[in-house]
């Protein structure tokens, strides 16, 4: 990548003492490799390094780290800089093959290796597609156009985007529940990677409640994590489809639905994250705040805890161990952690048509707490 002065900058106020660096989204990145390949199938001739335009304005320019030239094709290949993002494609090879394609046909997409293909419904793309997203498809396209229109050349082109080791990387993604096989998305709707902006994680969230809708599903369930996933999936008896890992960003998925609503919702973690939520708290991120002992205690007098049993909880170094010290003492603490984080969740969603369950498991998946559905309206 070049030194192009409209790079966007760091990430300002970052934990360690050093900015975070922001990246390039996958969408960038096969938009500069299609651009170069387009162009050297014209001239025989790779630009480089490649300047493409983002959606928000920003011009910077991406190094090819690969060319080839074929009979009727052109192939260049860009590793992509997610900066300092914990992305799963972060130094990944994106490679774009370009090949004539017949007068007035535009620009037509083909999934390489390691770039996935769409299966089902719900999806920006419909099925049988490619999994390059709307907004990748149209840097690409205008980026094909703009060296056309340089060149005296029609914009008519098949593009094939592949990703190197595509198919092992998008394992540690979402993609097949979406029922997204062969490979991982393409993705990016600035071309700009904010680090632990969690976008991606945001996405799958939002897609799997599309693919849920789109398949018919009436209910569906968002946990925190693998083990209370599991276990409200074998409480429910539910397809994978219907599980949404909205990880901590429990009001980002209730406010999703809210909009694209479905007949029942539940909302399933751990003692700790629960209670979290059934203090306010709609994003459970440790960064956000931690779990207030002492409005834990509260709640547990008034499910009728002793003074002591209450004394003994508010003293608890973890919610764990305080969900421990009620258990011995006979306490439901965690139907009294449900009801109260049912109020927040539903505040969220507020709509008659929906009815929403809260249900809290221990670290062994084991059903410690539930607050049952009920309209949230």
């Amino acid at each position: 990548m070049s030194d192009d002065p409209a790079i966007p900058p760091p990430e300002p106020g970052t934990p360690g003492g050093r900015p975070l660096r922001r990246g390039w989204t996958t969408g960038a990145c096969a938009t500069a490799a299609a651009k170069a390949a387009f162009a050297a199938l014209g001239d025989g001739a790779f630009p480089d390094p490649v300047p493409i335009s983002l959606p928000g304005g920003l011009n910077p320019s991406f190094a090819l780290a690969t060319t080839r030239l074929g009979p009727g094709e052109a192939t260049a290949g860009v590793v992509k800089d997610a900066g300092d993002d914990p992305d799963v494609t972060h130094g990944a090879l994106v490679l774009a093959t370009v090949r004539p394609a017949p007068a007035g046909s535009g620009v037509r997409f083909r999934a390489g290796a390691g770039v996935g293909t769409v299966t089902r419904p719900g999806l920006p793309i419909a099925p049988g597609e490619p999994a390059i997203n709307p907004v990748p498809r149209r840097m690409i396209r205008e980026a094909i156009a703009e060296v056309a229109a340089a060149s005296g050349r029609a914009p008519d082109a098949e593009v094939e985007i592949a990703i190197a080791d595509g198919g092992r990387l998008a394992e540690r993604t979402l993609n097949r529940r979406l029922g997204i096989v062969g490979g991982l998305s393409v993705l990016g709707t600035t071309g700009v990677v904010i680090p632990f902006s969690c976008a991606a994680w945001i996405h799958s969230i939002h897609r799997g409640i599309d693919v849920a809708r789109a398949m018919g599903l009436g209910h569906i369930a968002g946990a925190t994590g693998s083990a209370s996933e599991a276990a409200v999936q074998a409480l429910h008896g539910l397809p994978e489809t219907a599980l949404i890992d909205m990880g901590d960003f429990v009001g980002g998925m209730l406010k999703y639905v809210r909009a694209r609503p479905v007949a029942r919702v539940t909302v399933a973690g751990g003692v700790a994250k629960m209670t979290k939520l059934g203090q306010g708290l709609l994003d459970l991120h440790s960064k956000r705040g931690r779990a207030d002992m002492p409005a834990l205690a509260a709640l547990a007098q008034t499910g009728g805890a002793a003074p002591g049993l209450v004394a003994t909880i508010e003293a608890s170094n973890t919610v764990a161990e305080a969900f421990g010290h009620a258990a011995a003492g006979g306490l439901a603490l965690g139907d009294l952690v449900a009801r109260a984080a049912w109020t927040p969740a539903a505040a969220a969603l507020a709509r008659p048509d929906i009815a929403l369950e809260i249900t809290v498991f221990d670290r062994e998946g084991r059903l410690v707490g539930r607050a049952p559905f009920a309209p949230t309206a």
